[in-house]
């Protein structure tokens, strides 16, 4: 098989002329790093839970994916699609069986990035339905849909109507997206909740298939692709108890490692000069295998 891509977490290799190979490895990133530590189980659970989560959207949603099935416990099979630059060229309506080069993020809880931007002022209070900045944690009015680039070097946050004009889609299907992540959302709450587990933001990615219609791709539902809380912590006192790859990004916020990254990026740092990011130590690294592992068995209510 031929390496197509090798992602920070995972590789893509040509499975034929239709079909991608998908290998999960036990890498794991933050603040577009790849930590120098390898973390056992991860690969498989990120696996093995997409697996669950796009056989959920084609049981309960007739939402079409781009899964075939699992090759081996790190590894699936999908639909190959067309990836199209819009930069390039444009992607005409007609075309069928294409990747959309946008990534979708919607938030439910006031977390994250979200409030760092409520504070700087890039993001109004009334853009989330509110006349005032949320408390941290807080649940939001509604749920906040974002659009960013997703083939070009840097993720660029865009407009409703810049993400319209570079997807390709149209207007009726832009709108088929934007309720596909609501209900794919709403269909992981009512999963989750009754686990214990508050869904609090995550990301998604889609094509359309040859028929031209929508599917969901890439993984997500994952502890590195969405963030969850622990519900009964939450509920008890509005603890926001992490339990994705978050606990991970924090744990280089308190050795100061993330804010001499900042740092050094404000100050224009290229990615060769910036602070080379820490090996995880011993007990931080099994802590994380234990929370995959963990996870897993809790959204899908299977053992391991």
């Amino acid at each position: 098989m031929k390496l197509l891509h090798k992602g920070k977490v995972k590789e893509v290799y040509e499975f034929g002329s239709d079909k991608l190979l998908f290998r999960f490895t036990d890498q794991i990133s933050v603040f577009d790093k790849i930590i120098p530590t390898l973390v056992p189980k991860k690969g498989e659970a990120l696996c093995r839970t997409s697996a669950f989560w796009f056989e959920q959207c084609q049981k309960n949603l007739g939402l079409d994916t781009h899964f075939l099935g699992l090759q081996d416990s790190d590894k699936m099979l999908v639909k190959r699609l067309e990836i199209i630059d819009p930069a390039k060229r444009p992607i005409s309506r007609d075309q069928a069986s294409f990747f959309i080069p946008l990534e979708v993020v919607c938030r439910h809880y006031a977390a994250g990035s979200l409030m760092d931007r409520l504070a700087t002022g890039e993001i109004k209070p009334s853009r989330l339905g509110m006349d005032r900045v949320p408390k941290k944690g807080e649940k939001l009015p509604r749920p906040f849909l974002e659009f960013t680039t997703k083939l070009e070097e840097t993720d660029r946050p865009l407009s409703d109507d810049e993400a319209l004009r570079l997807s390709g889609l149209t207007e009726r299907e832009f709108e088929a997206l934007k309720k596909a992540v609501l209900d794919v959302d709403a269909l992981i709450a009512s999963r989750c909740e009754p686990k214990g587990l508050i869904h609090v933001d995550g990301k998604k990615e889609f094509g359309m298939n040859a028929r031209r219609e929508l599917m969901i791709v890439d993984t997500f539902g994952t502890l590195d692709e969405d963030r969850w809380w622990d519900k009964a912590r939450y509920d008890a006192d509005g603890a926001q108890v992490e339990l994705s790859k978050e606990m991970v990004r924090q744990h280089y916020r308190a050795t100061g490692y993330h804010e001499a990254l900042m740092a050094a990026r404000k100050a224009g740092a290229t990615k060769a000069s910036e602070p080379p990011i820490p090996a995880l130590p011993d007990d931080v690294t099994r802590q994380v295998t234990e929370l995959y592992v963990s996870l897993y068995e809790r959204i899908t209510g299977q053992r391991w």
